[in-house]
């Protein structure tokens, strides 16, 4: 990474591999991870889990949460990896003003790819039928956003050698 305190954020839609490729990352790059589903308010999770999509006041305090996480990650000297949906430009944004060197991993993901996904995955608070609700706000990473998109339908080692390829052909 080009600075010690940059921080990546790895987002995309649920079932895109975001967890799983953060935290692959920051332990190929000897920094902190953060999940940022762990940073959602406990009536956030209830709302997803009932299969209600969250509006942006729901958004606020989470994005609060993961801005915070980031200006005191890259306050410590250290970079970081974030992993979360950061689907809208206007949340990147938000996370960009945190004061830190952010940089974004778009794990882009074709929706039948990514029903196909969370239709097999068990345990976690996000339900199938809120995947349209997270394809129809997405705002993809933009060309004068700082960062890359990679395409998430190959195997997880795949699409961890290209993340890490990027973020070290960044620095």
């Amino acid at each position: 990474m080009a600075r010690d305190t940059r921080i990546v954020v790895v987002m995309g839609v649920s079932a895109s591999g975001k967890s799983t490729v953060g935290a692959h990352l920051a332990e190929r790059l000897g920094v902190p991870f953060q999940e940022g589903d762990d940073l959602h308010p406990a009536a956030n999770r209830a709302k997803m889990a009932s299969g209600h999509p969250l509006d942006d006041a729901d958004r606020a305090p989470w994005l609060a949460a993961l801005a915070d996480w980031i200006r005191a990650t890259a306050a410590r000297g250290r970079g970081g990896v974030l992993s979360c949906s950061a689907l809208r430009r206007a949340y990147r944004d938000k996370l960009r003003r945190a004061g830190a060197d952010v940089w974004f991993v778009y794990l882009a993901l074709d929706r039948a790819v990514a029903a196909r996904r969370i239709a097999h995955r068990s345990g976690h608070f996000m339900p199938p039928a809120l995947l349209d609700s997270q394809y129809a706000v997405l705002d993809p990473l933009e060309a004068d956003e700082p960062g890359v998109t990679i395409d998430a339908s190959g195997s997880a080692a795949e699409v961890d050698a290209a993340v890490l390829q990027a973020c070290t052909a960044s620095s």
